[in-house]
């Protein structure tokens, strides 16, 4: 099993900035402003040949009675308590601060190993800001810069020594193939318990406080992101790998996008980008909408920002349980006028908190996965064109009629038609929509988009 290490520190001190450099990715959202991180990140890093997983908190402050910072603390304790070793970051710059005597005092009664590093040490003498360190009883720190790199792989090899050399000793043991098969299994290859290879990405998104992170708890069976009444609560993509009924999946959460003239600061501007950037990256995207609102120019902006990226859907709306007849009936309304051009989709009347929506939100996102990877045969494709043909033809525009030969797929996820035929300019958008509805029922297309391409014959005569 890989060794767990896990990042612990005030706000502010650089946990993002180290965490994005051992995993040798920007996957942590990072700035300037405290309590950036509120959820926890997990990653893998390598020293060499030798892995291990890496885990992002957020800024520790154990005696707050702040309720959201109370709910960033409990996130921290969880991740302490699932820790193998603690990297305990301090920054160089501010000193010894009460917070960190804090942290330290709950640090200590773990019985875990603490390694103490000082961070922000770049291009200062470390034994002169090092110094005042040592009063919080975790030895000699190391002194690093996060941002530099400067220090980090002597970090790395003070941290996992231990763990290093006792994978030397076993696997230098000289045991019997099935015995040494055994400890590499049992001992270090265990990776798929933490990291999911070949997953289905199913990314949640919406706008602010719709009810996201509730549906992503609920799913995970345990408060692994923060839900609080609060817009912008969730400020980074969170990424847990779960499994649903045999298959596996990395779900994610993501943060509020809401419009571009409502977003107050940078670091919301960034949130949103990563949250765009999730959905790219995503097999199946859920849209969660919330009921007890109208259903706005946003819920469509981001609608048809999931179907542009050729991302399978499943629609939510939340808050259902709340409503009454006469409000619910005014939603459908909504959604049939604001979001028509989602027929295709699956949607879900839903309550966050119950549990009992989950299982059929789950088949509609397996069944939207696999029609965006399902074979479409070239002769079956060629039918269905010619039948709609026959049974209504395009419509004549100019001195000549279009005239649609056959078709073929040209890529799936999402599903790509390409067309062959004559005079295919001429083909207006409700044609191409005619066919796409005719594709999908004959194929079983729910939940993924599609794109259907024309191509124009050319005759090879034409030149001459």
């Amino acid at each position: 099993m890989l060794p767990i290490v896990v990042i612990v520190g005030r706000s502010n001190v650089g946990k993002s900035t180290l965490f994005n450099r051992l995993i040798r990715s920007r996957k942590a959202l990072v700035g300037d402003a405290p309590g950036l991180t509120r959820d926890r990140h997990f990653g893998e890093g390598s020293l060499g040949k030798f892995n291990y997983l890496i885990v992002d908190t957020g800024g520790f402050e154990p005696n707050s009675q702040e309720a959201l910072q109370s709910q960033m603390s409990r996130q921290t304790e969880e991740a302490i308590f699932e820790a193998d070793i603690i990297v305990f970051l301090v920054d160089g710059r501010s000193g010894v601060l009460p917070g960190d005597h804090n942290i330290s005092k709950l640090l200590r009664k773990t019985g875990k190993p603490v390694h103490l590093v000082v961070n922000k040490l770049e291009g200062i003498t470390s034994e002169t800001y090092c110094s005042d360190f040592f009063e919080l009883g975790f030895g000699s720190p190391i002194a690093i810069s996060a941002e530099h790199g400067d220090g980090v792989r002597l970090m790395t090899n003070s941290v996992l020594k231990k763990y290093i050399d006792t994978k030397k000793v076993l696997l230098n043991k000289k045991v019997s193939k099935e015995n040494n098969k055994e400890i590499e299994e049992d001992n270090f290859d265990n990776a798929k318990n933490y990291v999911i290879l070949d997953s289905i990405k199913l990314t949640i998104v919406g706008r602010p406080n719709v009810g996201k992170s509730t549906l992503f708890n609920n799913f995970l069976g345990e408060e692994r992101s923060i839900a609080f009444d609060l817009p912008g609560t969730t400020r980074d993509s969170i990424s847990v790998p779960f499994h649903w009924d045999g298959t596996q999946y990395q779900l994610i959460d993501t943060a509020g996008m809401r419009r571009r003239a409502r977003r107050v600061d940078l670091i919301e501007k960034f949130s949103v980008i990563k949250s765009m950037q999730a959905i790219k990256d995503s097999n199946v995207a859920i849209l969660l909408l919330d009921g007890t609102q109208d259903v706005s120019d946003q819920d469509a902006h981001i609608a048809s920002f999931i179907a542009n990226s050729g991302c399978a859907l499943v629609v939510g709306v939340n808050k259902w349980d709340g409503l009454d007849f006469h409000k619910r009936n005014e939603i459908k309304r909504l959604i049939e006028r604001k979001l028509s051009f989602l027929s295709w989709a699956r949607f879900h009347y839903i309550s966050a908190i119950n549990g009992d929506v989950l299982g059929a939100i789950m088949k509609s996102v397996k069944n939207a996965y696999t029609s965006s990877l399902k074979s479409l045969s070239t002769p079956m494709l060629t039918k269905i064109l010619r039948d709609c043909v026959e049974r209504h033809p395009p419509p004549r525009r100019g001195l000549f009629r279009p005239k649609l030969r056959y078709a073929h797929q040209g890529g799936k996820n999402p599903p790509v038609i390409i067309i062959h035929g004559n005079n295919l300019k001429s083909l207006g958008l409700d044609y191409k929509r005619f066919l796409e509805n005719n594709f999908r029922q004959e194929f079983k297309l729910f939940g993924t988009p599609m794109k259907i391409e024309l191509k124009n014959s050319v005759n090879p005569f034409g030149n001459e």
